[in-house]
């Protein structure tokens, strides 16, 4: 977990009332961010990523089966109970509770702290690309944000089979803010430091919202700013969507 707790809580608070409230609008809008994709699916996706989570924490391992029949349910009904739910099982838990991650590193519930933020936040915007009501992205969970895209899912241990459908061979520099990430990465390999000095094909930059939600598919290239080989570029924002979705 990068940033405090209390933070981590307030940011999915604010990010899932502020879905909720777009909810609200109308859910047969079309999410241009997720295509084939209407309010109605992010709310209910979102939901059940709450209540799966919800069982992990309860459980302290993955729920079999999953999941739960939830199609009768009113969607907007079954988010806000199972986002009460979320924020009650969190802080019921603490950090330190150890539980099922998907990280090599961190076995604690203070995992599930910060994905929960980061997952609504995303979501919180597919819902206001669909009505076009699109409001920024706390700064520092945006660049924490880019952290966890960088570190924990391109960076992971998930490439040493050499199947990736993106076998980028480059060093690539995201930079936000200020802050920068160096990924060396290969077809069996992603390295990433915070090295500003190593020599890089590519490089990608903008404000930290715009480069979070590049990196998560959310916008397109013309949000951000690049300089090096597009070719680097590209393949590198391939892998990236290997491992965001």
């Amino acid at each position: 977990m990068s940033l405090p707790a209390a933070f981590y809580l307030d940011c999915l608070r604010a990010d899932s009332d502020r879905l909720a409230e777009v909810a609200r609008l109308g859910l047969t809008a079309a999410v241009p961010s997720c295509p084939g994709w209407t309010v109605d699916s992010v709310v209910r996706h979102t939901a059940t990523v709450y209540l799966h989570k919800i069982e992990i924490l309860r459980l302290g391992r993955l729920p079999d089966p999953w999941p739960p029949d939830l199609t009768d349910r009113e969607p907007l009904a079954l988010y806000d109970e199972a986002r009460a739910a979320l924020l009650n099982a969190l802080e019921k838990a603490g950090t330190s509770l150890e539980t099922w991650t998907f990280s090599p590193s961190d076995r604690t519930s203070g995992f599930w702290y910060r994905r929960m933020a980061l997952e609504t936040v995303v979501h919180r915007v597919d819902a206001e690309l669909a009505h076009a009501v699109v409001t920024p992205i706390d700064r520092d969970l945006a660049l924490d944000g880019i952290d966890e895209v960088l570190t924990l899912m391109v960076g992971g241990p998930w490439w040493a089979e050499g199947d990736t459908t993106a076998p980028v061979d480059a060093t690539v520099r995201v930079t936000a803010d200020g802050n920068s990430w160096t990924i060396k990465a290969d077809a069996t390999s992603a390295i990433v430091t915070r090295d500003t000095d190593a020599e890089v094909a590519a490089e990608i930059y903008g404000d930290p919202t715009d480069v979070l939600l590049w990196l998560w598919g959310r916008h397109d290239d013309s949000a951000v700013q690049t300089s090096g080989s597009p070719e680097a570029v590209k393949a590198f924002r391939g892998r990236v969507a290997e491992c965001t979705t």
